[in-house]
């Protein structure tokens, strides 16, 4: 019934709301004139039909109940009217017909014969001016009070609310399940629930009521549509803040007509590209082998050459094809054939052998097989079933910039410390140990005759090299600093010509320092290799090694070598190269007496030096041009030698 007289006075609104502006106009006309609205009362009021939300349709005739004058909120201002009301008559409501939507019950008044009579209103107060009202129906009056209203032009023009329109403040909601008084069987839950939850701009009386029946003041409203109309533009902010704004699509239409040239260039580039893709996926090499290639010319000769070493001006090649394959994507087969026709100069010692070398008469040949994978994040194996150096084992840390045969070093001292190749090695396998980022330990142990199962032969008896080596890279991003220890066997071996080869098999430096009197020997040796990297131009590095050699049965020796090397990366040109290289090649310092007179000699008599420098000029990412020129002083660590000069020209093709 409560919920039938609320949408009563929905419909005793308009006449309310005409009296009221009759009202103000008097009492501002004549605020002390005495006068009496007539008004034509209704006899009857109509059935007023309510459809619930809970049915489909129903019609209930209601006869209006009386109204207490308390149910008309009290206006803060009074206004004095004419003491003599005068009686306004209204006309009969023609019948309308009942429109119900989504569940809200709607009253329509059919007719509503009533008398609204203005009845005197008592002293104005000092704050503002009311007009009384009353209304007859069916022989029954109510009275009420309505402000005096004049349009307002600024929101200064409105008094603030009291101290009791504070007290009873409201709390944030944040679920519409936190009002007790709102069911889901309410007409308006879905709207409260989409304001509360949705826009999260409603509020509820601390005791966690809504009070849904409350008459609605108009600083409510005003502070309601507020916060709801400030809610939905927080949202739209944040969903349109990402979105392209006009002015970004006018930039972007004026770059694609400005480009527009470019873009049809690139679009033909990318259709080009794409046809070339298409032939390279139907004629590919393989797809988990890359085929590499490089071929080296050499165009050298000596100068001034000890008299019975005569040599002529050579021109050598050496050519390799590198078949890399890939099972996982972190390991590596590899497969590297060679032919060549590199040949030693004439010469007392060893020092000038060419860092690659090799006359193998034109014909291919296995020269490297390996197999490289990890066995953990920190650690990988390599396995060389054919052609494995000690340098190979390092995995790459000889910590020389220099040490490369096809496009840095010529010759073969300059690339590393001689003691890598104190050892004839070929099959074996190698660790490479990551102990930090910049830490890293390697070992190896290699064979050299793992093919011959003759006694004295194979994996274990035949020869051999061992190496361990702790090696620090990038220490301060400036120091390469590596100790190198190893341990090599070599054993007597019958040359085709029925001679018998032994010793160190530097392949470089004195022939005494091989220490060749056909015996087996030992060499346990150690070195220490380091370069920094000083400007990004240039970089300043060398070695030292050391070999204690014991002849079996027969007696010790030691050799001695090093170098200081400098490197100048990307000189004049981006990808060119600058290298100088200085030291002292293999020298025998010393030896037993049986070992001295078997060779003749305790020890190399004099100190030759090796001085190389060369410069490799880039033509392009695949060609490189490299002028060298070596000086040997003391050739064989013997100052009765010539001086020995060699100029070479080294071309280089990598595909």
């Amino acid at each position: 019934m409560t919920n039938i007289m609320g949408w009563k006075w929905l419909v005793l609104v308009p006449a309310v709301f005409s009296a009221t502006l009759w009202g103000h106009s008097s009492a501002t006309a004549e605020p002390s004139a005495e006068s009496e609205i007539a008004i034509a009362a209704p006899t009857e009021i109509a059935e007023i039909t309510e459809i619930a939300a809970t049915e489909t349709a129903a019609t209930e005739t209601v006869q209006p109940a009386a109204v207490s004058a308390d149910a008309t909120p009290t206006f803060n201002a009074a206004q004095p009217v004419a003491p003599q009301p005068a009686q306004v008559e209204l006309p009969t409501v023609s019948p309308v017909s009942v429109v119900t939507a989504q569940g809200m019950p709607q009253v329509i008044p059919q007719e509503m014969p009533q008398t609204m009579a203005e009845t005197p209103a008592p002293a104005p107060s000092a704050t503002g001016a009311t007009s009384t009202y009353s209304i007859t129906s069916a022989g029954q009056t109510r009275s009420f009070q309505s402000p005096n209203m004049t349009r307002l032009t600024s929101v200064d023009q409105l008094s603030q609310p009291g101290a009791a329109s504070q007290q009873g403040a409201m709390d944030q909601l944040t679920s519409i399940t936190q009002l007790t008084d709102v069911q889901p069987t309410d007409w308006a839950y879905q709207a409260l629930q989409s304001l509360v939850e949705r826009y999260g701009c409603i509020v509820g009386y601390p005791d966690s009521t809504y009070r849904g029946q409350r008459a609605l003041t108009r600083f409510e409203f005003a502070a309601g549509m507020n916060a709801c109309l400030d809610r939905i533009s927080e949202l739209l902010a944040a969903s349109t803040a990402d979105l392209a704004t006009k002015e970004d699509l006018a930039t972007l239409q004026r770059l694609q007509e400005e480009f527009a040239a470019e873009l049809a260039a690139l679009r033909g580039r990318v259709d080009v590209l794409e046809a070339r893709t298409a032939a390279l996926e139907a004629n590919q090499f393989s797809t988990t082998t890359k085929l590499s290639g490089e071929t080296l010319f050499y165009v050298a000769d000596i100068f001034n050459e000890e008299a019975g070493f005569d040599n002529e001006t050579v021109f050598q090649y050496r050519s390799r094809l590198i078949f890399d394959t890939s099972f996982s994507g972190t390991d590596q087969l590899r497969a590297r054939i060679q032919a060549g026709t590199l040949e030693p100069f004439n010469q007392p010692g060893n020092e000038l052998g060419f860092g690659a070398f090799g006359n193998t008469d034109g014909r291919f040949f296995m020269d490297l097989l390996s197999y490289q994978f990890p066995v953990s994040d920190v650690a990988r194996i390599n396995i060389f079933a054919n052609g494995g150096g000690l340098d190979d084992a390092t995995f790459g840390n000889t910590i020389n910039p220099l040490d490369n045969p096809a496009r840095s070093a010529i010759t073969r001292f300059g690339q590393r410390n001689a003691i890598y190749r104190t050892a004839s090695t070929s099959a074996g396998a190698a660790i490479n140990f990551f102990l930090t980022d910049n830490i890293s330990l390697q070992a190896a142990y290699l064979a050299g005759e793992n093919s011959d199962p003759s006694p004295g032969s194979g994996l274990f008896n035949g020869n051999y090299g061992a190496l361990g080596q702790l090696t620090f890279r990038n220490i301060f991003d400036v120091v390469d600093l590596a100790f190198t220890y190893v341990n090599a066997y070599t054993g007597t071996s019958t040359n085709a010509d029925g001679s018998i080869t032994a010793g160190v098999p530097f392949g470089l430096g004195s022939r005494a320092s091989r220490v060749d009197i056909d015996r087996p020997v030992i060499a346990n040796s150690y070195g220490i290799e380091a370069n920094l990297k000083l400007f990004p131009g240039f970089q300043l590095g060398g070695w030292v090694g050391y070999s204690a050699i014991r002849a079996i049965g027969v007696g010790d020796a030691s050799v001695w070598n090093y170098a200081g090397t400098l490197a100048f990366p990307d000189l004049f040109s981006r990808g060119s190269l600058g290298g100088i290289i200085f030291g002292m090649q293999p020298r025998l310092t010393g030896s037993d007496a049986a070992i001295g007179n078997r060779l003749g000699q305790r020890k190399d008599p004099d100190v030759g030096f090796h001085l190389e420098a060369f410069y490799r000029y880039a033509v392009n990412d695949n060609i490189d041009i490299t002028p060298g020129f070596i000086w040997i002083t003391a050739p064989n660590h013997n100052d009765d030698n010539n001086d020995e000069f060699m100029g070479v020209l080294r071309t280089t093709f990598r595909f």
